[in-house]
Formats: C-alpha cells, sequence, structure tokens
C-alpha cells in the first residue's frame, strides 16, 4: 500500500503541460475563425458603406 501511495505523491504535476497549452491555443484559434466567419459581411458592409459616404462628400474622387 505505501507503493502505490509513493507512486501517487511523485505524480504530482504542477503547472499546464505543453498539450494543454495547445489545446488552449487551437480554442483560441478556433474561436478567431468563428468570429471572423459570422461577422466578416457585416464589418465589409459597415467599412464599405463608411467609404462611400465619405467618397461621396470629399471634393477629390478616390476609390475604396
Amino acid at each position: 500500500m505505501n507503493y502505490y501511495r509513493n507512486l501517487l505523491a511523485r505524480r504530482t504535476e504542477d503547472g499546464a503541460s505543453a498539450v494543454e497549452y495547445g489545446l488552449l491555443v487551437a480554442g483560441i484559434a478556433a474561436l478567431i475563425v468563428l468570429v471572423v466567419f459570422a461577422f466578416g459581411g457585416l464589418i465589409k458592409n459597415v467599412f464599405s458603406g463608411t467609404c462611400t459616404t465619405i467618397g461621396s462628400q470629399a471634393s477629390v474622387s478616390n476609390s475604396c
């Protein structure tokens, strides 16, 4: 019984391992991809509308 206690006592780990950090980075990357696909069209339309408004009020012709 003492053998198992000693074995478990030696297996305590402090901090995160590289695998856990890799999973965290993969999760964040997946979240960024989802946000870009979900809001990409909306953001494009907002910038396009802003550019059109500025272009119509400017005295110099510009392309967006």
